[in-house]
């Protein structure tokens, strides 16, 4: 989806949607979603995209010609980890007349306390972002010039691939971090060395947490398909939280410690 001209000779006749999401999980590889729009309007082709680890106060598809967003409101919208619950968007009458239909044929309508519970989260969302934003950002600068990281992948550090393209898209960066170690041993032994970090696959909480993709999140994928998108056991996902900068960056130098002093072997 990052080479236009691929995605242009991939479309078919019969193609009806593209279907994307940027920053991508857990690489954080960025789309340029104004140029994937210019290429399927003239085609009448449908365009969507997942601004989940974006929010809406980061991002905004339908703003620069998508036709439908979709989020997952138990991430940064709620924004407590206390529902389960996503949305679809759109600014088009009539995909808003057919996506109505179905979802009261299908009956996938959020319960009212799920409702009060994402309108509660969306009072806060921007300041919750912002200070999610304002950490990450303090983190990554640090992970990136720490010895034992291979490497670190956030959209605002200036060395990051789509860093200059996000800017253009977006009015921000969001709060996730993808960091990589030399082999899965260390990134094993990091990981079980976090304390203030939740062990939890989720994101977009008051709370930080610390997951595997080859565990959870892409643990199905074939190997195959795992190494050709980049998720690797060398991998380790970070969704940083709005607690102290401070607090956060002590535990993960703790757990960097732990990485070279060889302890807490994840198994």
């Amino acid at each position: 989806m990052r080479d236009l001209k691929a995605l242009e000779s991939a479309i078919k006749p019969n193609t009806k949607m593209v279907i994307g999401e940027s920053p991508t999980n857990p690489t954080l590889r960025i789309l340029d979603i104004p140029g994937i729009v210019s290429i399927c309007k003239p085609k009448k082709i449908l365009t969507m995209f997942d601004n989940t680890f974006m929010s809406p106060c980061l991002q905004n598809p339908l703003a620069i010609g998508v036709d439908i967003v979709i989020h997952s409101c138990t991430k940064y919208i709620g924004g407590h980890s206390d529902i389960i619950m996503g949305a679809v968007i759109t600014s088009d009458d009539e995909i808003y007349k057919k996506i109505k239909k179905y979802s009261g044929l299908l009956g996938c309508c959020p319960g009212p306390h799920d409702c009060f519970l994402a309108s509660r989260g969306l009072k806060t969302l921007h300041l919750r972002v912002e200070r999610a934003e304002f950490n990450a950002m303090k983190l990554a600068e640090i992970l990136a010039k720490h010895p034992k990281v291979k490497e670190t992948l956030y959209p605002g550090l200036p060395t990051f691939l789509g860093h200059d393209l996000l800017k253009k898209q977006a009015k921000g960066f969001g709060s996730m971090i993808t960091i990589n170690f030399e082999n899965g041993a260390q990134s094993a032994k990091f990981y079980n060395a976090l304390t203030l970090f939740g062990h939890a696959v989720s994101l977009g909480g008051v709370e930080s947490l610390v997951s595997f993709p080859t565990k959870i999140t892409h643990k199905s994928l074939p190997e195959a398909l795992k190494a050709k998108l980049g998720v690797t056991d060398t991998m380790v996902r970070l969704a940083i939280g709005i607690e102290d900068f401070e607090d956060l960056r002590d535990d993960l130098l703790k757990a960097l410690e732990a990485v070279q002093n060889r302890i807490n072997c994840f198994t």
